[in-house]
């Protein structure tokens, strides 16, 4: 008698514990602890991929590329500061720490911006001098841990940016690993060598938007009303901070969407913690509008910038300008191809490398490792930033102009529509095709 062939039913992986999840509990259970690591947000988000521009036609008359000008300069902080910051293109870099970064690393960002016109930003644990020394426009992040903080480097910066929140981590402090913490880094931010360190989550000389007001007045007279204040938010209950911010006395709003990075924290809280940039930015538009202070208040936007095409469709959203950070380190050479040994050897592989926290990022950027920081030239990571800077704003301008706009600031929602009902929902324009604008009030 001839056996029956038998069949093997098809494997099918749960939706709910694929093997990712697995994995993750698997870990969990064999270590106690949760995950940490950089970068942002992973998960698939609306993003301005869901957005397209309405090209110049017939109803529309385009510029020409070559011989009309389309202009990208912008002023930020003209509402009280005697010395706002006029910047050449509108894409700035947000903060990112030395301690979190390599010496080099702030030094090839100071000057990648330089070469271009714009600003870089301290982050966290103080003004380095190489940092200074290489930017002309230098914004210094004021935040709760006040790592470094005097009264000498807040009037040497360009301006200064109170930080509430930030899109990967907002209601969270940051964190920097005992590994990265060497002597440098510990007599900056007046820390013990080698242990973990902690920022905390909120100031701890306010309680509210009425505080915050007295300290503004406060770093004012500090800096003799010259330079600009900022008041960066991760983007939550978006509305309603950024009014409190402007009434609070900001000159500028930050404003950082959950695809923000950072350089370590819980992957619980990258995760789901925030809402998406591109639902962010109407509602902050919509915030400065309704007080009557949009453009006077300059709003900047950051979380997950990558091309010129983003750049354009925040502002044309209603941001002034926006910032990056991810794209600017793999602009320095983060997870490049060249290092894929290397990366193999700690278990990733080149576009996937997020292990920031742990100091042996073989690119040298997020390190404090002399040997692995030695890696990155300070000067040509400044030429491959400033390239792609420029990339960025051309990019930017080619389609302003294909929308008949002489400036990238006269960008405007009417210029987008959505392909997605989700896009064109947090976005606040009409789905491709249609005049439909979901949730809209007739």
């Amino acid at each position: 008698m001839t056996d029956l062939p038998t069949h093997q039913p098809p494997l099918r992986e749960s939706a709910t514990f694929d093997r990712r999840v697995i994995a993750e509990i698997q870990r969990a259970a064999e270590t106690g602890i949760y995950d940490i690591r950089g970068w942002g947000a992973k998960r698939p988000l609306p993003h301005f991929d869901d957005l397209l521009f309405l090209g110049a036609s017939m109803s529309r008359y385009p510029l020409e590329g070559y011989r009309e000008r389309c202009d990208t300069d912008v002023v930020l902080g003209d509402r009280y500061a005697k010395h706002p910051l006029h910047l050449d293109i509108p894409i700035t870099i947000a903060g990112m720490s030395f301690g979190a970064l390599s010496g080099q690393a702030k030094e090839a960002l100071g000057r990648g911006a330089s070469a271009v016109g714009t600003s870089t930003t301290t982050g966290d644990g103080g003004m380095t001098p190489e940092e200074r020394g290489q930017s002309k426009h230098l914004v210094y992040q004021y935040l709760p841990s006040r790592y470094g903080m005097n009264p000498a480097d807040l009037r040497q910066a360009d301006a200064i940016e109170i930080v509430l929140g930030q899109g990967a981590k907002p209601g969270g402090g940051g964190m920097l690993l005992g590994q990265k913490i060497n002597e440098r880094v510990a007599g900056m931010r007046t820390l013990p060598q080698g242990i973990d360190q902690r920022s905390a989550c909120r100031h701890p000389d306010w309680t509210g938007p009425d505080d915050l007001a007295i300290k503004i007045l406060e770093l004012r007279e500090i800096t003799h009303w010259e330079k600009p204040i900022y008041i960066k938010v991760g983007a939550t209950r978006t509305y309603y901070d950024v009014k409190l911010a402007v009434k609070a006395g900001a000159d500028v709003v930050v404003v950082d969407g959950m695809q923000g990075g950072t350089a370590a924290t819980q992957d619980v809280f990258i995760e789901h913690v925030g809402i998406p940039t591109l639902a962010a930015i109407p509602q902050a538009a919509r915030a400065l509008q309704e007080l009557g202070v949009h453009r006077k208040v300059q709003l900047i936007v950051s979380g997950g910038i990558r091309s010129g095409a983003d750049v354009a469709k925040a502002m044309a959203l209603g941001a002034d300008a926006v910032a990056i950070g991810t794209a600017a380190l793999i602009a320095l050479g983060d997870n490049h191809p060249r290092f894929a040994a290397q990366y193999a050897a700690l278990g990733s592989a080149a576009g996937y490398y997020d292990d920031f926290q742990d100091g042996r990022d073989p690119a040298g950027i997020t390190t404090q490792d002399p040997g692995l920081a030695a890696r990155l030239d300070p000067i040509e990571g400044g030429r491959r930033l400033a390239n792609y800077l420029r990339v960025l704003t051309m990019e930017a301008q080619t389609l302003a102009r294909a929308c008949g706009k002489s400036h990238l600031r006269n960008l405007e929602p009417e210029d987008l529509v959505a392909l997605t009902i989700e896009a064109a929902a947090m976005a606040r324009v009409p789905l491709a095709g249609t005049g439909w604008i979901p949730g809209a009030v007739a």
